[in-house]
């Protein structure tokens, strides 16, 4: 028996940060079958990439920005008069300890990882409530755990979640529904610039050698690629999840079922 929603052709679906990583490889999965895709970010030109590769809409705006994100959510229904799925992607920002870290900085890092959700969401919910729509909602690991000196990233991360269950505590009656996911690392670009960083500092020599150290401890022993996470968006962008809301879906190759302090003894060769 199929349930309504199950394929996603036809179907409008908005993607903030959408430019690259995970936002791009959830606009390629979606167009490719068959959905209109809509790309948001603040940068022009890998949107414009993205657009032109899947066949999809860029739209430069400020997910984080109430005036902006209304204008993006205006330009999805004139073009298509409907919205069907919000993919609240965008991110990054808050690597620094709390100390360390300064109003602005703090504030950047909720902007980035909180705010872009919160205001999107906000501006979509009138077209997602018409369509009985879905918000999928990208968080990460650093939603769960803690690393260190990523303060802000991991507060933002954090709220995220917070601000899953609570839309899909608000809005479930009126036929929305939404959902989390929480990847572990992933083979982005900002994940590659961060393992640059961490090869030069721990004198490796490569990315990939980096890639394979931070992974060492996780079960499945690598990160994951853009498209294995955008598979899981996509499954809660259908109806193929339709009695999910509110959930939590975490993604990273078996990182958080380990046991930290039991490392020592796999260490040892116990």
């Amino acid at each position: 028996m199929g349930f309504a929603g199950e394929e996603v052709e036809g179907r409008v679906v908005a993607v903030t940060g959408g430019g690259t990583g995970i936002g791009a490889a959830v606009a390629e999965r979606f167009a490719a079958e068959g959905a209109h895709v809509v790309v948001i970010g603040r940068r022009k030109e890998p949107l414009d990439r993205v657009a032109e590769a899947v066949g999809g809409t860029a739209v430069v705006a400020d997910a984080a920005d109430r005036a902006s994100a209304a204008e993006a959510v205006r330009v999805v229904l004139d073009r298509f008069g409907r919205l069907d799925v919000l993919v609240a992607n965008a991110g990054g920002h808050g690597f620094s300890a709390v100390a360390d870290t300064d109003d602005d900085a703090w504030q950047a890092a909720l902007n980035a990882n909180l705010t872009t959700a919160f205001t999107m969401a906000r501006e979509s919910l009138a077209a997602l409530i018409e369509t009985k729509g879905q918000i999928v909602v990208v968080s990460s690991l650093a939603g769960l755990f803690a690393g260190p000196s990523v303060a802000g990233y991991t507060v933002g991360k954090h709220a995220l979640i917070g601000l899953t269950r609570s839309l899909a505590r608000d809005y479930g009656r009126r036929g929305v529904r939404v959902n989390a996911v929480c990847p572990g690392w992933v083979q982005t670009p900002m994940a590659d610039a961060e393992m640059d960083e961490f090869a030069s500092h721990a004198q490796l020599s490569s990315r990939g050698e980096a890639y394979a150290a931070v992974t060492g401890d996780v079960p499945l022993g690598r990160p994951a690629l853009p498209a294995e996470i955008a598979s899981i968006v996509r499954f809660l962008g259908s109806g193929e999840s339709s009695y999910m809301t509110g959930s939590v879906l975490v993604a990273d190759g078996g990182a958080h079922i380990v046991d930290v302090p039991t490392l020592a003894f796999e260490h040892a060769g116990m």
